[in-house]
């Protein structure tokens, strides 16, 4: 069975280095069975990291065949794969796109992770763009089944590798606009 990748944009108010506070909107992304599922998750997920409160505005999925993280890097971006196949039938070739989600420190090293991951496959394929992505970070689904332990110790060994943010107490009653009762 393969993953079904969420996006969610989360709002929050971030502290910045001078003091000040701002309101920001920022995508994650989750493995999850359902929108149900995926709204749970972030949910559990976001907590840890968001002390203050939060906002989930919007859940939608996200269309990345595959999700490739890469240790020492600490941005996502979204590489392109035109896969390449002779159709006999009506003797033209024929694409098809397939998006990737690659984790990497440039453009440049994102292209060369991307043909990493490539490199084994047997059709002939091109790479005709990688873009940063605003995919903050990534959280796929563990079971904790044996088989899985060493994928988890490696994305968590990724997330340790990030700055931590510092543990500042602040009192923030953070209130988003509603919609109004009819």
């Amino acid at each position: 069975m393969s993953a079904t990748w969420y996006e969610c944009k989360v709002k929050y108010r971030k502290t910045d280095e001078t003091g000040g506070q701002k309101v920001l909107t920022e995508p994650y992304l989750v493995d999850a069975l359902s929108y149900t599922e995926a709204e749970k998750r972030i949910n559990e997920e976001m907590a840890a990291y968001i002390s203050e409160e939060f906002k989930i505005t919007n859940i939608k999925v996200a269309n990345y065949a595959e999700i490739h993280p890469f240790e020492n890097a600490d941005r996502w971006f979204k590489s392109k794969v035109s896969l390449l196949a002779y159709d006999e039938e009506s003797g033209k070739e024929r694409k098809t796109n397939m998006y990737m989600l690659v984790q990497a420190n440039d453009v440049r090293e994102a292209y060369d992770n991307t043909l990493h991951i490539m490199q084994s496959t047997m059709g002939e394929y091109s790479i005709p763009a990688v873009s940063e992505s605003p995919i903050m970070d990534v959280f796929p689904y563990f079971s904790g089944e044996e088989g899985e332990t060493e994928q988890l110790e490696r994305f968590n060994k990724l997330k340790a590798s990030k700055p931590a943010q510092p543990d500042v107490e602040t009192v923030d009653h953070m209130e988003f606009e509603t919609a109004l009762e009819e």
